[in-house]
């Protein structure tokens, strides 16, 4: 099976309007830029996103939601971009907020083959909704469904012709769990190498939850808010 793609307008070749998409990164770091300008550039539609955030207004998802491509959002942290919340309060976006670490369970749990499981996080609150409620070592506990997806989009800091991936920092946060989660993962790296020039010790997700992988290019690694002291 011939995994690589030259670059992500050939990767994304099949990606359909209505479809679940999972993109990874935490904040703006780690997240798969040219996929996401793949998909901004595209003329779908009614998509459901599932990703820790929701971008800026002018990167990342934010691009998504400016084009009005995005009809659910399943995220758990917004708070950086107003398009978003225009959309929200004004009811042209469904929005699923979860708890971060019930969000990077239901995605690992998903690429498990894990149907469901039990977490305290959310309980009396909005998060808890209608969910079932069980109580386990004296504690409440509510039952969160594993998620999926037709396509993970994924960023990765390096990885080889049979997907094999190495993740650097903070982009190993929800990366490696929505690539497990995807019926078909798409993953962009910085650097790819021929199958077996990695080191088999160094490597942080088997490509056997990689379909297609490509070398990306003119990423902007952007941060949100870079605070410093005073001199």
């Amino acid at each position: 099976m011939n995994k690589v793609f030259e670059n992500a307008d050939q990767a994304l070749f099949d990606v359909q309007s209505h479809q679940t998409l999972m993109l990874g990164g935490f904040g703006l770091c780690g997240i798969p830029e040219n996929c996401i300008a793949t998909l901004a550039g595209s003329k779908l539609e009614g998509l459901t996103c599932i990703s820790n955030n929701a971008g800026v207004d002018d990167f990342g998802i934010g691009l998504m939601l400016q084009r009005k491509q995005v009809k659910k959002m399943i995220a758990s942290y917004v708070g950086e971009n107003a398009e978003f919340e225009r959309q929200l309060l004004s009811g042209e976006l469904e929005v699923e907020l979860i708890p971060q670490g019930s969000l990077a369970e239901r995605c690992r749990a998903g690429g498990a083959g894990i149907p469901a499981f039990y977490t305290p996080a959310g309980f009396g609150t909005e998060v808890q909704g209608q969910k079932e409620v069980r109580w386990f070592n004296g504690k409440p506990h509510i039952l969160e469904h594993a998620l999926r997806a037709d396509f993970a989009f994924v960023k990765a800091w390096k990885g080889d012709h049979e997907g094999n991936l190495i993740f650097k920092g903070t982009a190993k946060n929800f990366n490696p769990v929505m690539a497990m989660a995807g019926k078909i993962t798409v993953v962009e790296v910085e650097e790819l190498y021929p199958a077996g020039a990695l080191s088999a010790n160094e490597i942080h997700l088997p490509g056997v939850f990689v379909q297609r992988i490509f070398q990306g290019e003119n990423y902007e690694k952007r941060i949100e808010k870079r605070t410093v002291r005073q001199a």
